[in-house]
């Protein structure tokens, strides 16, 4: 597949809904000059032969002096350079991608689908596992942009303050993927978490359910999701139960423990969302030990279409976001960036749900 193709693919979507550029954006990406050493030297009141020090042998250097010069790159945004030899004005033909896991089917459908689009193109990505977690995000990318790539890939829009002027300074392509928001650093590939929350309340409420139950994990992106459904579910004046919140990633056995903690609740017909498909699969286990009918008394949706949820009995109902589109999409953008394009491009790609045995 060559770069016209995947440019050609993207142009194709009609499924997908363009979103126009932010109104009242803020001035061009990488308008402002890169920060220089020199100018951390002089914020942080050394000699530049200090900053190196503190960067590349920091055991060399003064503790108080150290942490004073880490400061002052926090503040100024300060990206070194690690590769040798003026890259700066050259491709290297490497592009940076960094997502929370690889272990969950969608990421990691999404990964290989972007990699090999870039790699058709004549580009390797090099893969960064970030966590769940926001405060390792500007150390991140402070480090890769250290490598010099010809572009990024990100996965949400929650950066913080730090980040955002590094990748600005950058002025590197920045493709942002898997939210919907207003403002992202340069292009988006995205869907809206809290859209996915209100269609699973609606189909629960569309089949007379008028208690609701939640488990979710502990990221942002899946508590969008969970009070999306919340909202919605009261707004139809359905009856909640207290939320059950576990640690991020999600696990089968976090789902098996988080529905016996609702069980002294599931005294009624209930409808349980699921945060993702091995949160709901743990809970459909569980159940079924407990002797708890599904979809009966106890109705069940995922989110994520693992094939897990497909292949076990009852096959769960889930929420299906097609990874690889949104992989293909974001190598399509970074293409014609990179080959030129100067437009602001940001799609949203849709969700549907899939109803199976469990609900």
């Amino acid at each position: 597949m060559t770069g016209d193709t995947i440019r050609g693919y993207a142009r194709r979507m009609t499924t997908t809904t363009k979103l126009p550029p932010d109104e009242g954006d803020a001035a061009p990406r990488g308008l402002r000059g890169a920060v220089k050493i020199t100018d951390v030297a002089a914020a942080a009141g050394v000699a530049p032969m200090t900053v190196s020090r503190v960067i590349n042998t920091p055991d060399r250097v003064a503790a108080p002096t150290a942490l004073r010069v880490r400061e002052a790159i926090a503040r100024l945004g300060y990206v070194p350079n690690m590769i040798a030899g003026g890259l700066s004005s050259r491709r290297s033909r490497m592009i940076a991608a960094v997502v929370p896991t690889i272990a969950h089917p969608m990421f990691a459908e999404m990964v290989l689908n972007f990699g090999e689009a870039m790699r058709e193109a004549g580009y390797q990505v090099m893969l960064t596992i970030s966590g769940y977690g926001p405060e390792n995000e500007a150390e991140i990318v402070r480090t890769l942009l250290g490598r010099r790539p010809d572009a990024l890939l990100l996965t949400g829009l929650d950066r913080p303050p730090e980040v955002r002027r590094m990748l600005a300074d950058s002025a590197l392509p920045v493709v942002e993927i898997w939210d919907a928001g207003p403002k992202p650093t340069d292009m988006l590939v995205g869907f809206d978490h809290n859209e996915v929350g209100v269609a699973v309340a609606r189909l629960f409420a569309g089949k007379g359910h008028t208690h609701f139950a939640s488990i979710g994990a502990a990221d942002s992106r899946a508590q969008v999701r969970i009070q999306g459904y919340r909202a919605e579910a009261e707004r139809l004046c359905g009856v909640m139960l207290p939320p059950i919140t576990t640690a991020a990633p999600s696990t089968i056995m976090a789902g098996r423990e988080a529905l016996r903690q609702l069980l002294p609740a599931l005294n009624r017909r209930t409808a349980l969302a699921c945060s993702s498909d091995l949160l709901a699969f743990g809970a459909l286990t569980e159940a079924q030990v407990q002797g708890i009918a599904v979809p009966d008394r106890l109705a069940i949706c995922g989110f994520g279409n693992f094939e897990l949820g497909a292949a076990c009995e009852p096959p769960i109902s889930t929420v299906n976001v097609e990874g690889a589109t949104i992989g293909r999409i974001a190598a399509s953008f970074v293409l014609e960036r990179l080959a030129g394009g100067t437009t602001p491009r940001r799609t949203r790609v849709p969700f549907r749900i899939v109803e199976r045995g469990t609900t």
